[in-house]
Formats: structure tokens, C-alpha cells, sequence
């Protein structure tokens, strides 16, 4: 069932927030102004640093022996991991021999959902419509329900509340070498843990789950003989009455573990008889591990295009941030007009046009003078274009160069 409520804001009402605006536009203005130089540094540093690291690596012939020659190498290898320790999770009273095991929860619960449709009117004022629905799905953690706008027959409980839990070995070998912490948490290949409880967990699980269950609903009567409220199914346990037909306040928590042998490539600096990070004369370090088997070429490749991957994400963020930052500095001046919606609508898209043209060439200047530190010749070219930019669209340009294609 969906609910609607109805808001009428007034123009004067609507031309304080557009005020109010301009504090956050400026806000966002300089984060992103802040975030594009930053990943520019960032950019070139990790480029240089692996640069300099693929200079001085070697490849690890064979890592299942201890080579004295490697002491203080950044070297390149692969072998197989491996490990005596055993997990334990304390919650569950699950052991197991493993790098890592986990357990994750989710809850049955009431969700809200809320669109909004607007309805410019005459007088410059708006028409707002709220619709708001609900409804029943699997969530990481429990939603508070006093929150939702109509909280009356949507009200969420947890028959219990687990917190996610994680262990991870100490100890796990490479080779004739043993792993350093940081290399250890980078093995992330994961896969379910079959459950094994014995008949008296589960007989207790089902005791405590029932309790609470009896607190939110009509106690049923069911066989005594079976755990009515506990399931098992391979590596996940269901707390619940029935999880075919699941209710609020039902929970499923899922085991999983890495299992002790996994063939992976680290790159780090040999230490003794473990590793540890390479450091690069700008200050930035260089320790991973991988999975599967990669030589050191193909490691570095890798490292570089991934490198190249995250500048260019965040410099497509940065740039849409510094643009959206000047449509809310600037939008007060399309309200202002809302009370003529033929002028507003004209002006609005001439500010959103000069918004994003000043919002790229503003970026691409910050770009550029950070590349001056770095890239001198890019960041010269770049500055060329944001100032032709300029030069186009503020300054008159765009008819001088129609007059130029004429002559």
C-alpha cells in the first residue's frame, strides 16, 4: 500500500533555500577542488613509485627455499600459502583450519521507499508529492522503523541481533617464507563453510530463538522433538520459524572461510624469513599479494592500468562534483525568475550550460597546475585548452572565430 502527503512551498520560501545553497555549493567546490589536485599527486606518484620498483625487482625462482642472496630484494614470486592455525568463532562455537573464516547477518525487515514528484505553478511556487511504500526484504542490518513516516503497521524487530564477525590466522607460510599480516587480509578467496553444530547448540539456539519470537507473536504449538526456530542448510543458519515463508524479524547468517592452500604471487621485500614493503624514494610503498599465478611483468602491467583505472574515475567524479558545485552556487538566480516559468526555463539551461563549461575548464586548470609540478608539458597543454575554453564561451571568441571562417 503506498501513501502520499502533498507540500506547497512558497517562491519566498524557495528563493531562501537557493540562498542557503550557496554555502554547500561552495563547500562541494572546494572538496572537489581539493580532490582533483590530490589525485593528480597521487597519480603520478604511484606511477613513479611503481616505476622505480619494477627497476630494482627480481623474480623469486623458488620460494619453497630460502635464498640468502634475496635479503632486502623486492622480489616476485609464487607459491602455494598454507596453515596450522585453527579458528575459532566464539559466537557460534565453530572451529575450523583456515587463513580466515567469517560470519555475515541479515534481518527480515520493513523497508521504505520514498519518491517525490514536483508541479511548477504560475505564481512561483511549487507542488510537492510524496509517495511513500514499504515492503518486506533482506537487510544487513536492522532498520529502525520509529524513523519511517508512517511507522503503523510496519514496525520491524530482530528475533536476535548478531554482529558480524571475522578471525584470521596468524600464521600462514609461502613457501620456505612466512606472510606478513597485510599479506595475509589481501587472500580474499572465500567460500561457504558447511556447518556442523552439535545437538545441544542447536537445541539452545532454538530455545533462545523461540523466546524471542514469543515476545513479538502468538506462541505456536509444535513438536517438542524438532528445532522448530533453527535451521540448517550448508553454510548458512536460518533463525526463524519458517524460512520458506519468512517474517519480520527473521535472521540468516551465512559462513564462509579461505581454506588453508591457495597459489598466489607476492610482491614485497624479503625480511629475514618473512616480508615486508618496498618503499620508493617519494615516500609511497609497495607490499601485495594476488591471486593465482602472475609473473612480474604482467604484475607491474596491472598495477600501472589500475593505477591509470582509479585517476581517471576520480577525475570524472571531481570534475561532475566542481560542476554540480556551481549549479547550486548559481541556482539561485534561476529561482529568482520562477515566477515567469518561460524566462526561468531559458535561463536555467544557460546556467547549467556556463555551470558545466566553467566547471570543466575550472578542472582542467587544477589539473594542469598540478601537472606543472609533475608533467610540465601536459600541464601546459592543458591549461592552453581551458583557455581557449574561456575564450570561446566568455569571452567572445566563439564570434570571432565565425568571423574568421568567413574571411
Amino acid at each position: 500500500m503506498a501513501y502520499q502527503e502533498t507540500e506547497t512551498i512558497g517562491y519566498g520560501s524557495r528563493v531562501k533555500q537557493s540562498f542557503k545553497k550557496i554555502a554547500t555549493g561552495f563547500t562541494l567546490f572546494l572538496t572537489a577542488t581539493g580532490m582533483l589536485w590530490w589525485n593528480e599527486g597521487n597519480s603520478v606518484k604511484t606511477r613513479d613509485m611503481l616505476k622505480e620498483a619494477q627497476a630494482v625487482c627480481v623474480e623469486m625462482e623458488n620460494p619453497s627455499t630460502k635464498d640468502a642472496s634475496l635479503e632486502g630484494q623486492l622480489v616476485c614470486g609464487t607459491a602455494n600459502t598454507a596453515t596450522t592455525d585453527s579458528l575459532i568463532d566464539n559466537d557460534f562455537g565453530i572451529g575450523v583450519n583456515a587463513i580466515s573464516m567469517k560470519h555475515t547477518a541479515e534481518y527480515y525487515q520493513w523497508h521504505e521507499t520514498k519518491k517525490e514528484e514536483t508541479r511548477e505553478k504560475s505564481d512561483g511556487s511549487v507542488k510537492k508529492t510524496y509517495t511513500y511504500n514499504y515492503s518486506k526484504t533482506w537487510s544487513k542490518k536492522p532498520v529502525n522503523s520509529k524513523n519511517f513516516k508512517y511507522s503503523s503497521g510496519h514496525t520491524n524487530v530482530v528475533l536476535a541481533y548478531i554482529e558480524n564477525g571475522e578471525q584470521w590466522a596468524e600464521h600462514v607460510s609461502f613457501g620456505a617464507y612466512n606472510l606478513s599480516s597485510n599479506l595475509i587480509h589481501s587472500i580474499n578467496s572465500f567460500e561457504p563453510l558447511k556447518l556442523d553444530f552439535s545437538d545441544n547448540q542447536l537445541r539452545q539456539l532454538d530455545k533462545t530463538t523461540q523466546a524471542a519470537y514469543e515476545r513479538y507473536y502468538t506462541p505456536i504449538d509444535l513438536n517438542s522433538n524438532d528445532y522448530n526456530y533453527v535451521h540448517v542448510n550448508d553454510n548458512q543458519l536460518y533463525l526463524g520459524l519458517d524460512q520458506a515463508s519468512p517474517k519480520i524479524g527473521d535472521v540468516r547468517i551465512k559462513f564462509e572461510k579461505v581454506p588453508p592452500v591457495h597459489e598466489v604471487t607476492v610482491v614485497a621485500v624479503v625480511d629475514g624469513d618473512s616480508f615486508k614493503p618496498f618503499k620508493a624514494k617519494n615516500g609511497y610503498t609497495l607490499e601485495k599479494l594476488v591471486m593465482g599465478k602472475k609473473d612480474m611483468a604482467q604484475f607491474f602491467e596491472d598495477e600501472q592500468e589500475s593505477n591509470t583505472i582509479n585517476t581517471w574515475t576520480i577525475r570524472i567524479l571531481g570534475i561532475m562534483m566542481v560542476i554540480g558545485a556551481l549549479k547550486l552556487i548559481f541556482g539561485f538566480v534561476e529561482t529568482l525568475l520562477k515566477f515567469v516559468p518561460f524566462l526561468s526555463g531559458i535561463v536555467g539551461w544557460g546556467v547549467g550550460v556556463i555551470c558545466t563549461v566553467l566547471g570543466f575548464a575550472w578542472s582542467l586548470i587544477v589539473i594542469a597546475v598540478a601537472w606543472l609540478f609533475y608533467r610540465p608539458v601536459l600541464g601546459i597543454t592543458l591549461l592552453a585548452i581551458a583557455g581557449l575554453l574561456v575564450w570561446i564561451f566568455a569571452l567572445g571568441g566563439k564570434s570571432k572565430l565565425k568571423q574568421i571562417s568567413k574571411a
